[in-house]
């Protein structure tokens, strides 16, 4: 056995089994579906902002290239139409949450999901900070129901997501209700008993805590927990490792983005939101707070045709390879690459525990990462990407969209990304292509002299 084989082997042990363990195990589910269950609602916040600014300012990209200001002098009026999906998306991120991880557990317990999921929005507010009076009206601050509450939300999830689902199964807290009584009275009775329960337990918890810290759970928790997290977050070096595990697994067949969904959304969730809400004040991506996030660096400069910055892969065959099959596979991905889908370049070349292709499959985003890193942050050439942009887009025009679409060196950096995959994949796919044609001579001669015989 080779070094390479034995390597893929020992990779293979000590990742595969690991990985395996994370999809299945509840609490990681739970946290990953709900965060993708709330996607298509940040994402529509996020395009709401991107049109305001870019339609509807009279400064925004398309606006100056049609003159929208001119023809329509009160242009930016209109942006009060859309600027409310925040408040319905972002800014409630925290209650889509809470009740999505509480639901997403009971359902795989097998429990009430729906009821569980409401006991948890409900003791979500239960510990959330008091009401404030103003001018004899009381006001419920909204600090933590949006990214800076989100961490609150994933915990009283989980919690009660098990001990709903447990609770609701001991026969002696049930309450039976006769036949004739509709299915929908006699479903809340049979749980009234563990609402009950674990709301009266919270309100417990929380007035002892708040006896000995006033700001209670939600400002403990963020201050001991989610605020260092968020600034672990705001590091290249944590944006690298993250990509680093995710290719790793992907070369295992395992599909790394949503193996570590759970840790890594919730590690740039609010990163991004203040970024969001940021480039909504002030209509610029310039001076964003977080100019380092996922999304921002390796959504933005190294994902370009998916994971491992395959489109570059698919360009270098295309130019590189002279191996027929390989080119077929290229042509077959191109046109879902261009969208940032690439399960059939990974599993069609195929990438998965393939010698030759691991090495640029996991060095190009780290590359390409810093890239972006050196482009924002140290040379200061372009603005931050601080507006969403659906994961769909065509790879170089994410930076530029992302930005606003206003900032023309955007664009350019997305395209110098894109050629320097090209360039990380070159070698590799020559090298491929050789070892291709060499296998097809051996076949060939093989053949040969099993006809003679």
């Amino acid at each position: 056995m080779s070094f390479m084989d034995k390597f893929q082997v020992g990779i293979e042990k000590a990742l595969v089994p690991i990985a395996t363990k994370l999809n299945a195990q509840r609490h990681i589910c739970a946290v990953r579906d709900a965060f993708i269950l709330t996607f298509p609602l940040t994402m529509a916040g996020s395009l709401m902002i991107l049109l305001n600014f870019v339609l509807l300012s009279p400064d925004g990209f398309i606006a100056k290239i049609f003159k929208l200001g001119e023809i329509f002098p009160n242009l930016a009026d209109y942006q009060a139409i859309f600027s409310p999906v925040l408040k319905g998306s972002v800014d409630i991120l925290a209650i889509l949450i809470v009740f999505l991880v509480a639901r997403n557990l009971a359902r795989i317990m097998k429990a009430d999901d729906l009821l569980t999921g409401l006991t948890a929005i409900s003791v979500f507010f239960i510990i959330y900070p008091d009401y404030v009076a103003v001018e004899g009206a009381n006001h419920l601050a909204t600090k933590y129901m949006g990214a800076q509450g989100l961490f609150v939300a994933i915990i009283v999830g989980l919690l009660v997501g098990e001990l709903m689902s447990r609770l609701s199964k001991t026969s002696k807290l049930e309450i039976k209700m006769p036949p004739q009584v509709p299915p929908a009275v006699a479903r809340t009775f049979k749980v009234l008993l563990p609402i009950m329960i674990v709301t009266i337990s919270f309100a417990i918890i929380n007035f002892i805590v708040i006896k000995i810290a006033p700001g209670g759970l939600h400002e403990i928790i963020y201050n001991v927990v989610q605020g260092p997290l968020t600034k672990l977050g705001n590091n290249v070096g944590s944006v690298v490792v993250f990509a680093l595990v995710s290719q790793l697994l992907w070369v295992m067949g395992i599909h790394g983005p949503n193996t570590i969904a759970a840790v890594r959304d919730t590690m740039f969730a609010e990163a991004n939101n203040a970024n969001l809400a940021y480039v909504a004040q002030n209509g610029t991506a310039w001076g964003a707070p977080f100019p380092v996030t996922w999304g921002g660096m390796n959504d933005a400069f190294a994902n370009y045709g998916g994971s491992g910055c395959t489109l570059g892969l698919i360009i270098a065959i295309f130019l590189f390879s002279k191996a027929q099959d390989q080119r077929g596979i290229a042509k077959l991905s191109l046109a879902p690459g261009l969208f940032n889908i690439n399960e059939s370049i990974i599993f069609g070349l195929p990438i998965v525990l393939n010698p030759i292709y691991i090495i640029p499959f996991i060095i190009t985003p780290v590359v390409n990462i810093l890239l972006g890193y050196m482009f924002v942050v140290v040379l200061e050439i372009m603005p931050p990407v601080a507006y969403g942009v659906p994961w769909t887009t065509p790879g170089p025009l994410i930076p530029f969209l992302g930005t606003g679409g206003s900032d023309v060196m955007s664009l350019v950096c997305g395209f110098i990304c894109l050629a320097v995959s090209v360039l990380i994949y070159a070698p590799f796919v020559i090298a491929a292509s050789k070892s291709a044609q060499k296998q097809a001579e051996a076949e060939g001669n093989l053949e040969s002299q099993m006809a003679n015989v």
